[in-house]
């Protein structure tokens, strides 16, 4: 297996409400997403394939605790830019300026069936209480995944946040 990084992005100054990856192609079978993103509030992330697709097409089940509680559910895409929900990664107790840590992994980006993909979560802190969660979600489109948008719900991703994305050949 090799990993071929094909770009990195830094939040400056003022934040972003989204990153994003476009004119995602090569030969990579696979797509690799790591992000650690400093939130400011308790917000959750949400993930966008092909930007202007459908996301009706996206659904997944998810699972998460903190140690001392834990929850699950499923979730599925809604209007068009809605996206799916990941979930939250950052809550009040956060080490402050510390950034959460997301994998997401995209098997079969390129093909021409539905594309499986996998989140993998963890906030950073110093406290008792910790969120960490994984998820399985299902991107139902023939279409190859060509674009990826990370964004915020009601607030904006912190300066110094980061994303890099690799193909996985």
């Amino acid at each position: 297996m090799a990993m071929t990084l094909v770009a990195t992005t830094t939040i400056g100054s003022g934040g972003a409400s989204s990153i994003e990856f476009t004119g995602i192609a090569g030969t990579g079978k696979d797509l690799l997403l790591l992000v650690s993103p400093i939130d400011p509030a308790n917000n959750s992330k949400q993930l966008i394939f092909n930007l202007n697709d459908d996301e009706l097409n996206l659904s997944g089940i998810r699972l998460q605790g903190s140690g001392s509680s834990a929850s699950s559910g499923t979730n599925s895409g809604g209007t068009s830019d809605d996206g799916i929900q990941l979930g939250q990664v950052s809550v009040v107790s956060n080490t402050a300026n510390t950034p959460a840590s997301f994998s997401i992994y995209v098997a079969n980006y390129a093909g021409s069936t539905a594309k499986s993909f996998s989140v993998d979560r963890a906030m950073e802190n110093n406290a008792t209480s910790a969120w960490m969660g994984i998820f399985a979600g299902l991107y139902n489109s023939s279409s190859p995944v060509t674009a990826v948008k990370l964004k915020m719900q009601d607030t904006t991703f912190s300066q110094h946040s980061t994303a890099s994305l690799y193909l996985i050949s």
